[in-house]
């Protein structure tokens, strides 16, 4: 017997021919036909992933904001009803916790998204850092969670419900939104680099709603989904995961996710001092994209030098299926970061040529 979760998709795998492996404790797919293939598909036509295993905390009281406000590093009090914004958590040494998703679901009442892996870390970090005034409650075992993503996501999608589509703009969400019977929060954001949506719903309507969608994208490409294409869709895009772009041991400038750390608003977050100094003078190392010159493919924590100096690691690598090129995201001491500069990545005992290469590699419509 199995001791890895499953998803409440779990029990459809096998007939859309799915691969599963064992990712962070969970039994999920890598792949249904090829990652190449499902790569190719969310690129241009649709792509359907179960994301059931990621976690949502629900943040609810008059204190949830003042809460919230110390917990992540984004300024939640941008946020109205019905907006979604990206942010961490970290550590008092500036290095990260989680990354996640705050949803405002109204005033003295948030949904965190939280990494799966993460799920029991996480929620005794919040409750660890719990202020007055504030109820949390991990609902992670009650829903699902769907993602449609590529060009022909929102056509597809917008054939199973009336509500407009068009009118929920990025990182913004509807709730009580009915698709083909099932009522979902229908969210637009995505973590492959096209434009896409989220459909949470209960555990139980997850199976009809995947078939449902999948039946419904046929004639436009719609294609099941796994982790091998969700992991090189959002590299190409350098969009961070957990474990390799995002530690303990890395803070969020360094990660590149600086954009999600306001050091100004009136509530300074856990880590505000290394945060608010490495945003004002530049953290001591940069994440960067690196393209090899020789052949070979640069994989996570293969070291990177610089003539006989050990400058950093690569946090991920691949060949791109939509570039043809073996390339990696590294972080390096920010002292040897200049776009085009040769570095050497050492692979299997060898030293290979590299050089240094804007990100991201790949960005929707260009």
């Amino acid at each position: 017997m199995s001791d890895l979760k499953r998803t409440p998709l779990y029990p459809v795998y096998a007939e859309f021919g799915a691969k599963t492996i064992d990712f962070g404790g969970w039994d999920l797919p890598v792949q249904f036909s090829s990652i190449t293939q499902e790569h190719e598909a969310v690129r241009t036509k649709a792509g359907l992933f179960d994301v059931s295993h990621m976690g949502e905390v629900e943040v609810k009281g008059t204190g949830a904001l003042t809460y919230l406000q110390k917990l992540v590093t984004n300024d939640v009090a941008k946020l109205t009803d019905g907006m979604a914004q990206y942010a961490a958590m970290c550590y008092p040494d500036g290095g990260i916790v989680d990354d996640l998703i705050v949803y405002k679901l109204a005033d003295e009442h948030y949904l965190l998204v939280i990494n799966a892996g993460n799920i029991n870390k996480d929620f005794a970090w919040m409750q660890e850092n719990l202020t007055d005034h504030v109820e949390l409650t991990n609902i992670s075992s009650q829903l699902a969670l769907l993602a449609i993503q590529g060009p022909s996501a929102e056509k597809i999608l917008q054939t199973l419900t009336d509500t407009p589509l068009q009118e929920i703009g990025f990182f913004h969400f509807k709730e009580n939104v009915t698709v083909a019977g099932v009522t979902c929060l229908v969210s637009r954001s995505g973590y492959t680099g096209e434009d896409g949506f989220e459909l949470y719903v209960e555990s139980d309507n997850a199976i009809t709603l995947w078939n449902i969608l999948l039946e419904a994208g046929k004639e436009s490409g719609l294609l099941p989904c796994g982790l091998g294409a969700r992991d090189t869709l959002r590299f190409e895009a350098k969009l961070p995961l957990y474990g390799q772009e995002l530690s303990k041991d890395i803070t969020p400038i360094e990660a590149g996710i600086g954009f999600a750390v306001k050091t100004d608003k009136e509530i300074p977050c856990i880590g505000h001092e290394v945060l608010q100094e490495q945003k004002a003078n530049g953290a001591p190392r940069k994440l960067v994209g690196i393209e090899m010159i020789d052949r070979g493919i640069p994989r996570s924590h293969y070291p990177v030098y610089l003539g006989e100096k050990l400058i950093g690691e690569v946090t991920t690598g691949t060949q791109s299926p939509t570039l043809k090129k073996n390339i990696g995201l590294a972080l390096l001491k920010k002292e040897h970061t200049a776009i085009g500069t040769e570095v050497e990545v050492e692979i299997r005992g060898k030293r290979l040529r590299a050089q240094i290469i804007p990100t991201p590699f790949y960005k929707r419509g260009k």
